[in-house]
């Protein structure tokens, strides 16, 4: 029903950007469901933890605090595409970047259910 596709994960210094880019392709027969799209890592060792998502009970984009002030989350609702610009980068933000979706026919909650196959993202210090 939904495949995701992410990039723009790679190698950078503390303090350096980098820029995540995820596209969901949706089956056409679902066009007119509810898309809802998050970003999530893992690092090694560690429980996936949720960076940025939308929480549909306060209508707001939430991130983890660790994250707060340095990544911001775009959407090209066209395109079915989510950005994730992450600034001013930290070792403890090496992961694997996950773009997840769910699909809805009516409502969207915030779970999900479809996940991309995820891009490395590891800063140096």
């Amino acid at each position: 029903q939904v495949r995701l596709v992410e990039s723009g994960g790679g190698s950078v210094q503390a303090g350096g950007s980098l820029r995540l880019s995820c596209a969901a392709s949706v089956d056409s027969a679902y066009s007119d469901y509810c898309l809802n799209m998050a970003w999530f890592r893992q690092a090694p060792g560690k429980e996936r933890e949720e960076v940025v998502g939308f929480d549909y009970s306060t209508g707001t984009t939430t991130y983890a605090d660790s994250v707060k002030g340095r990544f911001t989350i775009a959407k090209d609702v066209a395109k079915n595409s989510v950005y994730l610009q992450m600034m001013s980068l930290k070792p403890e933000d090496t992961a694997m970047y996950y773009c997840a979706a769910e699909l809805r026919r009516l409502q969207c909650v915030g779970v999900y259910n479809f996940w991309g196959q995820g891009t490395q993202v590891a800063v140096s210090s």
